[in-house]
């Protein structure tokens, strides 16, 4: 069977995204298939040449729009006038896309990560969350049209995929009772521990606190600054931690400002906890391995579910997790992660307080944490998937391309 593999153009600076969409490329790499695939998506040129290797075609949709729309225009170059609705077609997206993947004979497309553009072909899409359904209030899945878009893609591609990539039964359940799916058309797939936290090198990191002026014993927070990553509880549970217990803990925020950060530099001024606020921004990912090494913990305190990937890099880096109690944490974190009420700054700092003075504890969530990290990688869960490819074949045999 011919599979397209929809990739896409997902730059570092998305986070968990691009963490998320390498590893299935570099899985790609690795994982045998029988069947033929064909990856849209803009690579590195090291992604390029590991694929090719592996007689993956690599097809960079902004270059194949190009290729569309200069091959029509050649056709008719001389009326100009017949051109315009050509040009016009051809620069929408699910024009171009719809085309190119029947000159390529793709008999089965697959949505990597959430998107989906739309296709004649059957189609299978992974969702990570439902939380425009569940949490609307949060300006980033609701203002600017934000939660339509995101209804409209959900409420039409689910429905029509052959089948949807989720990462739990809370997950799960959530796309059962917001779109009436058949259950038996989810496909229950964790998501993996992200391979370069599995593939760190074990030398002395200690080195990244002096470079970015870290002091020791902080807790570590990477994540892009939405609302819902909760930066302003953090902060009230730091300052509840300074004001009853006399803690005064560092914190080092890493992550694309999306918006919110001028909120949350405020914040940290009012609460009088600038000098405990290092923002480091955007940082590489050499450098993520170093500050997850030294932390005192990951506090990883977002409203939002039902997965998250930074709590799986810290376990396999060694980093003891506290982490939001929100559905789906349970069942993705188990017994390796702190779970604290991400509404409660009290019981955030609670569960900061207990990790900093039980050195046993500590011990043990890093101990869980390494072994509940291992037991699932990328080629893993690229297999699972497969396994769907493979299923569904016996079902598109029965038309032609």
């Amino acid at each position: 069977m011919k599979v397209g593999v929809f990739i896409g153009r997902v730059p570092p600076a998305a986070g968990g995204g691009f963490t998320f969409a390498d590893d299935i490329v570099q899985a790609l790499s690795r994982v045998e298939s029988k069947h033929s695939i064909i990856l849209f998506g803009d690579l590195t040129e090291d992604q390029r040449k590991k694929l090719t290797a592996k007689e993956i075609q690599v097809v960079s949709p902004w270059r194949y729009i190009r290729k569309i729309i200069l091959s029509r225009f050649m056709r008719n170059k001389s009326n100009f006038a017949a051109n315009l609705p050509i040009l016009r077609d051809g620069l929408k997206v699910v024009d171009w896309f719809q085309r190119s993947v029947c000159d390529l004979g793709i008999e089965l497309m697959w949505f990597v990560t959430p998107f989906f553009i739309e296709v004649e072909v059957p189609f299978i899409l992974t969702i990570w969350d439902m939380q425009h359904r569940l949490q609307p209030w949060f300006p980033e899945v609701s203002r600017g049209g934000e939660w339509h878009r995101r209804e409209k893609f959900y409420s039409t591609a689910i429905r029509r995929a052959s089948a949807v990539v989720v990462g739990t039964e809370a997950g799960k359940a959530e796309i059962v009772n917001f779109y009436g799916i058949p259950p038996e058309r989810l496909r229950l797939i964790p998501h993996p521990t992200p391979g370069f936290a599995l593939c760190a090198p074990r030398e002395n990191t200690e080195e990244v606190l002096t470079r970015y002026r870290i002091p020791p014993g902080y807790l570590f927070y990477p994540a892009q600054f939405w609302p819902h990553k909760n930066h302003v509880g953090l902060l009230l549970a730091l300052g509840l931690l300074r004001e009853k217990h006399g803690l005064k803990l560092p914190v080092v925020f890493v992550g694309s400002d999306t918006g919110n950060m001028k909120y949350v530099r405020q914040t940290a001024e009012n609460l009088g906890l600038s000098s405990q606020v290092h923002f480091l921004g955007f940082v590489p990912r050499e450098d993520m391995i170093g500050l997850y090494r030294n932390a005192l913990a990951l506090t990883y305190v977002t409203f939002f579910g039902p997965e998250n990937l930074p709590p799986l890099e810290a376990f396999a880096l060694g980093c003891p997790v506290i982490a939001s109690n929100v559905p789906g944490a349970q069942e993705q974190l188990g017994d390796a992660a702190l779970l604290v009420d991400p509404k409660n700054e009290g019981d955030i700092a609670k569960g900061i307080k207990r990790l900093y003075e039980d050195s046993a504890l500590r011990q043990n969530l890093i101990d869980r944490g390494l072994k509940r990290a291992a037991k699932w990688n990328g080629e893993d869960w690229l297999k699972s998937v497969f396994t769907v490819l493979d299923e569904f074949q016996a079902i598109r045999r029965c038309w032609s391309t």
